[in-house]
């Protein structure tokens, strides 16, 4: 088994021991993303505009390996409260076209934010 990390200063970068993604056997794993923009460190204020950061963080990690949205094939979302939901919902419509990767919502107890996300993508045979 080959590990292969992937690190893109287009992304937050990691508070701890722990790699922005990282590929194995044909799959390619992200860290889960906060909001923050790698840049500034700014965190929107409501959960759409958190969910699109977090999403464009994810992109960004993506495309330093070759990929995009279109590879994910599972998504795991931390919401600091599932009354957001349908605001999250709609901002992460956006991101993603059918076949939608599967996805797994839940509440989760978050630090300041109000989202979190983690991808699974799928690495084409011919990159």
């Amino acid at each position: 088994m080959t590990k292969s990390a992937v690190h893109t200063t287009d992304a937050p970068q990691p508070a701890g021991p722990y790699s922005q993604g990282i590929e194995v056997n044909g799959l390619f794993y992200t860290a889960g993303f906060g909001p923050q923009d790698p840049v500034t460190g700014a965190v929107a204020d409501t959960a759409g505009a958190q969910t699109s950061q977090v999403l464009r963080n994810i992109q960004a990690v993506l495309s330093e390996r070759g990929l995009s949205m279109d590879d994910c094939v599972k998504t795991t979302v931390h919401l600091a409260d599932l009354a957001d939901f349908d605001e999250f919902n709609q901002a992460y419509e956006r991101f993603f076209s059918e076949p939608y990767p599967v996805r797994t919502t839940v509440g989760s107890q978050l630090a300041g934010i109000l989202v979190e996300i983690d991808v699974v993508a799928a690495v084409p045979a011919s990159i």
